[in-house]
């Protein structure tokens, strides 16, 4: 088996078994995983952003003269996606319940795919970029797990129903996602390649800095912003002790 395969593949499994854990917390200790979500946010943002503008945007960069259009048209891609689902939500008052969950569910289950795409883009380019990806990737699947089964049973729908859907559109999908990319991600070359890493550090950055930093905003807790230095700390650490 390619190496490079088998990690990617570990790394979403990972990250699948890392938002059933979110999903499981919410269920077991409601109170905690709520109090605590704004915490796993801020770190995971912290990683992430520094992962992206340290490591992941120069190696794409240095791969590719067209890198920095893609790194644009990843984040515009992940922006629309998500202002398309908010309109759609406003749009339907009379539906507020039903889309309150459902309708972020199907952004979740698409962003979710795209995470395993990422997977297999940073592992294919080397194992060091995609550990660093992974590592941060990996961060936000717990408090995505949370905020998708929150949803979905602030919509109406009961427990069992919410627990399922919210593994099959936020777990399931990543490893599904790395599977069906895979074959062709392996098969482009470095230009390409490197566009496609920074297509996905686009997406990295609007995780990090448009997605989890605002959600954590909303519910401040008193020691957010140190989580964030913390997960930018570790981030920095890691990149700058390769070799």
């Amino acid at each position: 088996m390619d190496e490079s395969f088998g990690t990617s593949l570990l790394a979403s499994l990972l990250a699948a078994a890392v938002t059933t854990g979110g999903i499981l917390t919410i269920r077991r200790f409601r109170l905690w995983a709520l109090g605590n979500t704004t915490y796993f946010a801020c770190f995971a943002a912290g990683v992430l952003l520094a992962v992206s503008f340290i490591h992941v945007l120069p190696e794409s960069f240095a791969m590719s003269a067209q890198a920095p259009v893609f790194l644009l048209a990843g984040y515009l891609l992940m922006l629309l996606m998500n202002r398309f689902l908010t309109a759609y939500v406003c749009d339907r008052p009379e539906r507020s319940n039903y889309a309150l969950g459902l309708v972020p569910l199907l952004g979740i289950a698409l962003h979710s795919f795209l995470d395993g795409v990422v997977y297999s883009i940073g592992f294919s380019v080397s194992l060091f970029t995609g550990a660093l990806v992974a590592f941060g990737m990996v961060l936000h699947e717990f408090p995505e797990g949370i905020v998708t089964y929150a949803l979905l049973v602030r919509s109406g729908l009961a427990e069992r129903r919410a627990f399922l859907l919210a593994f099959l559109a936020a777990a399931a999908t990543t490893p599904m996602g790395m599977l069906l990319s895979y074959p062709f991600i392996s098969r482009i070359d470095e230009p390409l390649l490197g566009s496609m890493l920074a297509l996905s550090a686009g997406a990295l950055v609007y995780v990090g800095a448009t997605h989890l930093l605002p959600q954590a905003q909303l519910e401040p807790r008193r020691y957010s912003l140190v989580a964030l230095a913390a997960g930018l700390a570790v981030a920095i650490g890691i990149v700058f002790s390769k070799g």
